[in-house]
This record gives structure tokens, sequence and C-alpha cells, in this order.
């Protein structure tokens, strides 16, 4: 009796439906997105339950994971911005909180900044704004820069928007841009063969897909002494080269305020779109050294971080 009594308990208990990736690659996200969920009162398994699920960078487990999610009718989704149209398809009044999206406007996630509309609100990368100073820094750290690989999966509207911004940035500074294109894991070591001797570096477009293959992303990466760059310093601290954007920990931090907002009534509608304000520029002098890269000083010590 006492087993079904704490089943009944759990399950009265309000429930988020947290969607990402991999599960070690989201730990230091998925870590702060708790923290501050109970410093808010919401603790975990006593006064809120989260059913974490993981996509294992394929696409097509959304539409599952979201369909499972309306089946035990959570309270509200949390995922990245790259996730949304599916899960919004099946989840069609379940407020989705997006704890990063690239351009949420552009990208048709949102109505405006201020106005979301819908059951859909979120953080933004301001991920348009930022390529030109990621390309910049980038050339700055590596003089010899002349032609930029960006690897992107082609199949995710954000990710696309972001080569097309960034792509756009390259150019404008005068280098030659070598999309790669992937869809799926299994492209991944190909599009490296096809390009690492054409390119002098290469930008990687975050999504999902991308995680869940970061530590493979990264070995190739290194065996063709390519220097990477990333929107976010969590991908530099696993053997990535640089990073210049958002701190994603806090942006998960930061979307515990909109479950909690939404938890105890407030509409996704009325809940405006945040853009971040801090900007961090991450190296790691390690894997510099391990490309045989000589860092200007000038530039190093314009980090905000560091990793040696």
């Amino acid at each position: 009796m006492a087993a079904r009594r704490d089943a009944q308990q759990a399950r009265k208990l309000p429930t988020i439906g947290f969607l990402g990736a991999d599960p070690t690659a989201f730990t230091p996200w998925t870590n702060a997105f708790v923290s501050r969920l109970r410093e808010l009162g919401w603790i975990e398994n006593r006064t809120v339950a989260i059913e974490y699920r993981w996509s294992e960078g394929r696409a097509e487990r959304y539409a599952e994971i979201a369909a499972e999610f309306v089946r035990i009718n959570v309270d509200v989704i949390v995922t990245v911005g790259s996730a949304v149209p599916t899960v919004r398809q099946a989840a069609t009044t379940i407020p989705i909180v997006f704890a990063v999206g690239i351009d949420p406007v552009r990208s048709g996630l949102v109505a405006s900044l201020a106005k979301p509309g819908g059951n859909v609100t979120g953080l933004s990368l301001q991920a348009a704004n930022l390529a030109g100073k990621r390309i910049e820094l980038l050339r700055e750290a590596v003089p010899q820069l002349h032609r930029l690989g960006i690897i992107f999966n082609v199949g995710n509207a954000q990710p696309v928007l972001e080569m097309e911004d960034t792509k756009a940035a390259a150019e404008m500074l005068g280098l030659d841009v070598v999309p790669l294109e992937i869809r799926q894991a299994a492209d991944i070591a190909p599009a490296f063969d096809t390009v690492k001797a054409q390119v002098d570096a290469l930008y990687v477009a975050i999504d999902q897909l991308m995680v869940a293959n970061l530590a493979r992303i990264l070995t190739l990466a290194l065996g063709a002494r390519l220097p990477t760059v990333f929107s976010t310093r969590d991908f530099v601290q696993f053997g990535g080269f640089m990073s210049y954007g958002p701190n994603y920990s806090g942006l998960f931090r930061r979307s515990a305020d909109y479950v909690d907002k939404i938890l105890r009534g407030t509409k996704p509608d009325d809940i405006p779109v945040e853009q971040p304000t801090k900007f961090e520029l991450v190296v790691n002098l390690t894997t510099a050294k391990a490309l045989g890269l000589n860092i200007p000083q000038r530039f190093v010590l314009r980090a905000d971080e560091v990793i040696e």
C-alpha cells in the first residue's frame, strides 16, 4: 500500500519533460537547470518531477519523445530551439521553453521577442550578430586563416541559418568558405576526409546532432590538425580550440526561471524571449599546442578564460 501511495504522490507532482541530445554532453547544462530550480523551490522528486529523454542526435526521435511527453501529460517541456518545430506539432498546448535558440524570430520559433505568441518561449543566442565577431577572433588567433570550413546539419533549419550568417561574415572578411553538409552521424567522417586538406579551420554550427557526436568531431579535427571554433565554452573544455558566445550553462540556468513562472501559472506568450548580454572568449592552449599553433599573446590576454 505504501508503494502505491508513493507512486500516486509522484504522479501528482508538476512534471517537466526535458529533451536533450546526450546525457553526458548535457551534464553541465542539466546540472545548472536543476540547481536553479532548487533555488526556486522546485526540488527534483520532492516538489517536481523531471522526465529526461535523449534524442542521441537523431531528429526522428523528436516526434517520438514529444508524443510520449503528451501521453504522460507533462506540464512544461524544456529543450533546445532546433527541436521545437517538431515538438510543438505534437505538444500543441503544452508550454515549451527553449534554453538555446538560434535567431528564434527568423527561424519561426516565435512571432516576436517581446510577444512570442502560442505556447513557446525561451532564450535567444543572438547568433546572427555574433557570427562576424567570432570569425574576426578566429582570424586574429589563426593569422594564416584563408579557407574556413563550416560543418552543419543541413536537415535542421537553425544551423542552416547559422551557416548562412557565418558564411556571409567570413566572405566579408575575405575568407573562402567550404560548407560541410551532414544529415546523420555517418556523414561526419566522410565530410572530414573530403575537406581536411582544403581548409585552415573549422566552424562547428552546434545542434543536437553535433552535441551527440562531439567527441568524434573533436578527434577528427585534431587528426586533421584543424582548429575548431564554437559558440560556447563547453566544447572548448572538451578539447575544441576556441569559442565566443554566451555561456550555455547560464542559459539553461535562466530557463529554470521560465519554467518556474509557467508552473506558477504564467502563459508562455507573456514571457518575452531574452537575449544574452554577456559573451565570453575562451581558448584552449593545450589544443593549440597539439595543433602546432602559435597563438599571439595579445589574443590570449583578451580571453575571458584560458584552458591550459
